[in-house]
């Protein structure tokens, strides 16, 4: 894959149908997500909206085609939390292994200093053994990138007759200074990464 052919670029409301048709493979083929139906484009772009006001939320192009996404979003919502996100990936299955997702998460991870977030966490679908629903791949994908498992909760989703653990790996991007470095909200920064549309555009 070239420089030339490949491209991350923030989201806009008119990648949704084609984000939607991506997600709806994790979605019933995969227990990597724990949502049973495929939402609606219209339910698809609120979430975009709600995510692209404070957060990055991005996808990767290959030959500009969407080939994937990838975005930060809040890890809880209680202002104690506010250096902490969340992060998350979805790759066309034809597309995996080729180095997207890690590009995505190093453009994530860039943009998530820059807005002086701390921790990254990723919540992570588990079985002691791969099944045909869920491989092991986004396990050893954030080990790869730098997490480390934090908790384990046992059997708490069911999906495909089966019943799932769920891990939290996390990152530390940089040291908890006190007083707490300022949040920066990603619109307010986002000229600095991408002088296209931006996800302000969403």
């Amino acid at each position: 894959m070239t420089a030339e052919t490949f491209k991350i670029r923030p989201a806009v409301l008119q990648d949704a149908a084609t984000l939607v048709k991506l997600y709806s493979y994790y979605v019933e083929q995969t227990a990597i997500t724990f949502e049973y139906t495929v939402p609606s484009i219209a339910e698809f772009k609120k979430r975009m909206l709600k995510i692209s006001r404070r957060y990055p939320y991005l996808v990767a192009l290959v030959n500009q085609k969407i080939v994937g996404y990838a975005y930060l979003s809040a890890f809880h919502p209680r202002a104690a939390y506010g250096w902490s996100a969340e992060i998350s990936i979805y790759l066309d299955p034809k597309t995996r292994h080729q180095g997207i997702g890690s590009r995505l998460y190093a453009e994530l991870e860039k943009i998530a200093r820059a807005q002086n977030i701390l921790n990254l966490n990723a919540c992570i679908s588990f079985s002691e053994t791969q099944t045909a629903h869920l491989p092991l791949t986004s396990v050893y994908f954030h080990k790869k990138m730098g997490y480390v498992q934090t908790a384990h909760f046992h059997q708490c989703g069911y999906k495909f007759s089966t019943w799932y653990d769920m891990i939290w790996m996390e990152k530390i991007l940089a040291a908890h200074t006190i007083p707490a470095p300022s949040f920066h909200k990603f619109p307010e920064i986002s000229t600095a990464f991408y002088t296209e549309p931006n996800t302000t555009d969403c």
